[in-house]
């Protein structure tokens, strides 16, 4: 639950395009995996945001979990779209997969919720970015920056404390999710293109765990 790359200083309303074309076109750029490394940011910008061809199925290797803002492509694995995904949605409608993209997209949600909760328990240590500040945009952005840092080491040393600060961020989450509303993303993160291989991989990734999962819950023994 550690941050590996924090870009603070845009406004609430900025787009993820917008942020995200920012963090890949810095000089102290935000690395994105490319087969079995990660890449640095000039690599991204000789090849037009991952317009590439010649990233294989069978070596894909590392890659992020976005959200339905991006797009899916070459290092961003990103859930289905018109398919529930939130996991209020699964808890409400029944927690039984039908398809092969509901199956990919609960477990595409249950392992980004780890996102929630590293944000949630930055915020629970540090209480001045729970509120409005009154520091100029400079000095907020130097806050951030620090907190996360520290947030950092703090993992590394375990902390006792932190299981309980946990407890608290995962009651504000299920509060969240039970008073929430699920959204549709309208702005994708036009730095990702999309490619016929990614798409692919998605594809076979998703076919797969939903047979494994047929064929378990089959072999269940009735009682």
């Amino acid at each position: 639950m550690k941050f590996v790359y924090v870009l603070p200083g845009w406004e609430g309303s900025a787009s993820d395009s917008r942020v995200l074309r920012n963090a890949l076109e810095r000089e102290d750029c935000f690395e994105v995996p490319i087969g079995k490394n990660f890449s640095k940011c000039p690599l991204l910008i000789r090849h037009k945001y991952f317009r590439a061809s010649n990233i294989q199925v069978n070596n894909v290797g590392k890659y992020y979990l976005v959200d339905a803002g991006y797009t899916n492509g070459p290092g961003y694995l990103a859930p289905y779209r018109s398919t529930r995904y939130h996991l209020q949605e699964w808890a409400t409608q029944g927690n039984n997969p039908t398809t092969y993209k509901e199956l990919f997209n609960l477990r595409h949600s249950k392992k980004r919720n780890v996102i929630e909760r590293t944000f949630g328990l930055l915020k629970k240590r540090w209480a001045i970015l729970r509120q409005a500040s009154f520091f100029n945009i400079k000095q907020q952005v130097q806050i951030i920056n620090a907190c996360c840092v520290l947030h950092n080491f703090l993992v590394d040393k375990r902390l006792l404390t932190d299981a309980r600060l946990l407890e608290e961020v995962d009651a504000d989450i299920l509060t969240a999710h039970n008073t929430g509303a699920s959204f549709e993303y309208a702005d994708t993160a036009e730095p990702i293109k999309a490619t016929n291989e990614w798409t692919t991989f998605r594809d076979n990734l998703a076919l797969t765990m939903f047979n494994e999962y047929q064929d378990r819950i089959t072999n269940i023994p009735t009682p």
